[in-house]
């Protein structure tokens, strides 16, 4: 279960960005970073990469169905779900554990947001915060029906880290059916298979 650590290193690194770019404050620890104000867009590397404060009541890349609460229980059962999976798959392949630290790592990390960011900076109740987005990446044009799509949805690190290990668990997948086929599991030969009785008589005498 070492690889939680992974898990742990992404849920750091995704609310130390968020704390950046939100701002916080803790008098007791004489901690204070101002953050930056809601909706502000700073150019990184042109418009291929900027920092875009926004806040999503919804799930990640801005997807919103249903509710604050409803997002923020689903994602509670949704990371002990993985967890749980992830103990049971321990002996598992490394890449295979590695894809599920990142989804849970992601999840978590969001469910911070969701559960905690209400009432720790006096915006909501708890389990009804806004997740924290800030990455603005430019993307190729889609137009599909109407609907057009020239950059990628504001993300954070959790969503990222999702994402990718969504990706690479499908990949560990395949390349686990893969060798299955090409070295199938050699199965028991039944006894009558091993030991072929002829059903003739045998010559007498």
């Amino acid at each position: 279960m070492r690889i939680l650590f992974v898990t742990l290193g992404i849920i750091v690194a995704d609310q130390i960005t968020k704390f950046l770019v939100k701002g916080i404050s803790i008098p007791i620890f004489g901690l204070s970073i101002k953050g930056l104000p809601l909706g502000t867009s700073i150019p990184v590397f042109g418009d291929a990469l900027r920092l875009t404060y926004i806040e999503n009541p919804g799930m990640a890349f801005g997807i919103d169905v249903g509710g604050k609460l409803f997002f923020s229980l689903f994602s509670i059962l949704a990371s002990i779900g993985i967890f749980i999976y992830l103990f049971r798959v321990r002996n598992e392949h490394f890449v295979f554990r590695l894809s599920l630290a990142m989804i849970l790592g992601g999840a978590l990390g969001n469910l911070i947001d969701r559960v905690f960011y209400g009432i720790f900076y006096g915006e909501g109740a708890l389990f009804y915060g806004k997740v924290v987005d800030f990455i603005d990446a430019d993307f190729f044009n889609i137009s599909f029906l109407g609907y057009h799509l020239n950059r990628w949805p504001v993300f954070n690190i959790a969503d990222a880290s999702v994402t990718c290990g969504v990706v690479l668990l499908l990949l560990s997948h395949r390349k686990t059916k893969q060798a299955e086929e090409e070295n199938p599991t050699p199965v028991e030969i039944s006894q009558g298979e091993r030991d072929p009785v002829s059903t003739s008589e045998s010559p007498g005498p």
